[in-house]
């Protein structure tokens, strides 16, 4: 193997710009990591994310198949 081919990897703080912080390994070569969004704060892992509708698509996709059935309980009970 090469000798000193590798960077070095040691530990970091973390700060993101809601406040939380933490340490992780790195390979940078400065102390610290600034984020703007992490776990804490991120809408997808807090659970306040919301999705939004501007085009429509979910109304237009009942209205194309509000008149179809999906096959059951009421098929069966017609056969016999």
């Amino acid at each position: 193997m090469q000798a000193d081919i590798h960077p070095n990897y040691k530990e970091i703080n973390v700060t993101c710009s809601c406040g939380n912080t933490f340490t992780t390994g790195s390979t940078l070569d400065r102390d610290q990591l600034l984020l703007e969004v992490c776990a804490k704060c991120h809408p997808f892992y807090t659970g306040t994310q919301k999705i939004v509708d501007t085009a429509g698509r979910v109304d237009r996709f009942k209205k194309k198949y509000a008149g179809l059935r999906t096959t059951g309980a009421k098929d069966d009970e017609k056969s016999k």
